[in-house]
């Protein structure tokens, strides 16, 4: 029953929750740096309240995932303009940029001094600048988690800068900002939440308080997912969607991941893949795998009964078993036409070095049981040819 909760300092959620970050952002500073996708009109919006409250915008454009470059850009924009405060509006990527950025606005050094695996993995020692998380997307949860991912193409890698102290200052979470969201990343970002609501779940650091979030999440993921994507402007499924990625985030960040985020990674550092499409083509092989290992090794574990509560609430059925929770993820997948990894270039070839890669990675080690390298180049192989 032990176990340790932080998440950001303040989260405002609801339709018009945005109307909280003007007058927050003017109680810190009067000079913000805002990052964003892109530039222009996206966040004109947002601008134009901070201004009226008398705070003044710098702007920075975030064209893809970060990677350390970007942040290095941001962060010498933000100290040449003096900025205070950060502010994100965007999807994971953008949010991850923003609290790297406010991360090293308040430390000193470079990127590489406190990435894992890549850098020298040096601890935080200031709280973060104050940063200010307002996701568009309904699925990573960067705005109530502690930590950024970036790509480092020199190495080949998306890595973490981790620390409680990165901890957004305020979380505005608006269903609004994702009414216009396209099929595509409905499906893949709505995924990437149901990824990170079923992996905190199971996992071995799974605790009393993320299983209520957990739980909470499946349901909205379950009777809102298909409809977010069939119809992009009801209002009700975006609100369930944008709970769902708040809920997976709260997990995530206090009770780990598993697999399919240990395969993420290093796909994603190795490849031109978004974080949401890759997670979405690993999980029904992710799970089916991990249930058949706790069926062979495992049979009476605690992580196999949660997999079969994960499958009751996903199906509706009350003796559902495990396997059918896989299987309802993976007829989910295909009705909202995930492409396979295959169609990012991955193949055959490049497994050893990812199986290598995911065995080493953080998030493995929360997943519910070890699995073997046949079981891991098993997950990889259904899901290069998922379909």
């Amino acid at each position: 029953m032990d176990f340790e909760f932080a998440t950001s300092g303040r989260i405002v959620f609801g339709a018009g929750a945005v109307h909280a970050v003007a007058p927050a952002a003017r109680e810190i500073g009067r000079r913000a740096l805002v990052v964003t996708r892109r530039s222009g009109d996206a966040a004109a919006w947002l601008v134009k309240q901070l201004e009226t409250a008398g705070v003044s915008c710098q702007m920075f454009a975030v064209a893809g995932e970060p990677t350390i470059d970007v942040v290095c850009a941001g962060l010498a924009l933000a100290r040449r303009e003096s900025c205070e405060l950060v502010i994100g509006l965007g999807g994971g990527s953008v949010l991850d940029t923003g609290k790297a950025i406010a991360a090293l606005l308040a430390n000193s050094g470079e990127p590489l001094d406190y990435l894992e695996i890549v850098g020298l993995g040096q601890l935080l020692h200031c709280r973060s600048a104050p940063f200010i998380a307002i996701p568009t997307t309904a699925g990573t949860g960067s705005e109530v988690t502690r930590n950024a991912v970036l790509g480092s193409p020199e190495h080949r890698a998306k890595v973490s800068m981790r620390s409680p102290l990165m901890l957004p200052l305020l979380a505005v979470v608006d269903p609004e900002l994702t009414r216009d969201l396209p099929p595509a990343i409905t499906a893949s970002t709505g995924l990437d939440a149901l990824t990170q609501l079923i992996e905190p779940y199971v996992s071995v650091r799974a605790n009393v308080l993320t299983d209520g979030f957990c739980l909470e999440g499946l349901e909205c993921v379950r009777r809102s997912l298909r409809r977010a994507y069939h119809h992009g402007d009801d209002i009700e499924a975006r609100t369930d969607m944008s709970l769902a990625s708040l809920l997976g985030g709260l997990a995530l960040a206090n009770a780990g991941l598993g697999i399919v985020h240990g395969f993420a990674a290093p796909i994603g550092g190795m490849f031109s893949a978004p974080h949401g499409a890759v997670c979405a083509a690993l999980l029904p092989q992710g799970m089916a795998i991990s249930i058949q290992a706790l069926r062979e090794r495992a049979p009476e574990s605690e992580s196999l009964k949660r997999y079969g509560t994960v499958a009751r609430v996903l199906t509706g059925k009350a003796d559902a078993l495990p396997e059918e929770g896989a299987q309802w993820v993976s007829e989910l997948c295909r009705e909202l036409e995930i492409a396979p990894l295959g169609s990012y270039g991955i193949g055959e070839g490049d497994a050893p070095a990812l199986v290598e890669a995911a065995s080493r990675a953080s998030s493995t080690k929360s997943n519910p049981i070890a699995l073997h390298a046949g079981e891991l180049h098993e997950i990889l192989a259904g899901s290069i040819a998922f379909g």
